[in-house]
Formats: structure tokens, sequence, C-alpha cells
């Protein structure tokens, strides 16, 4: 009789333990954010820096990240981009 799916050695069901052996953020599941923290997050968010660096300098995931900024009114936008699509109507007539 075949083992069933739970209990084949290689299968992640039913295992125990971290899923991932080294993750990028430490599991900070709705721990309170320090002043220092928002403070930081707004000097990163100044600085253009993505969202995915931004959640391993936390060790925080992207989502909460995102949230607080949001909650915060911090803007994640890029500010150095141009707000006008950099394509010529030549370009976009092709």
């Amino acid at each position: 009789m075949a083992k069933a799916a739970w209990k084949r050695p290689g299968s992640p069901i039913g295992r125990k333990g971290p899923r991932k052996a080294n993750p990028a953020y430490k599991r900070r599941a709705r721990e309170r954010w320090t002043p220092a923290d928002v403070s930081k997050l707004k000097q990163l968010a100044k600085g253009n820096t993505p969202t995915g660096v931004m959640s391993i300098k936390l060790q925080r995931p992207v989502a909460a990240i995102r949230s607080k900024a949001q909650r915060e009114g911090i803007s994640l936008r890029p500010v150095n981009r141009s707000p006008y699509n950099r394509r010529s109507k030549a370009a976009k007539r092709r």
C-alpha cells in the first residue's frame, strides 16, 4: 500500500519547525512599531529604497511596511521619476 503524501520524507505537509532555514526577516507578527522603526521607515522611503530591501532592514514583511507607510502618510513612490510617459508620440504609433 502506498504511503500517504504527508508521511513521505520530502513532503512539507505536517512538517514542524520553520519553513525556511534562514528567513529574510524574523517573525514579528503583531509587534508594535517603535518610533525608531517609523523614523527609519521615513528615512528609507525618502532615499527611494525598494520595499524588499526595507523589509530586510526593518525585519518586517513587505505588506506590513506598505500598510504602515499608508497609515503614517509616507509615500513609497520614487521621487526621482518623471510623472510623464517617457515614450514619444512617434514611438506609440509604431
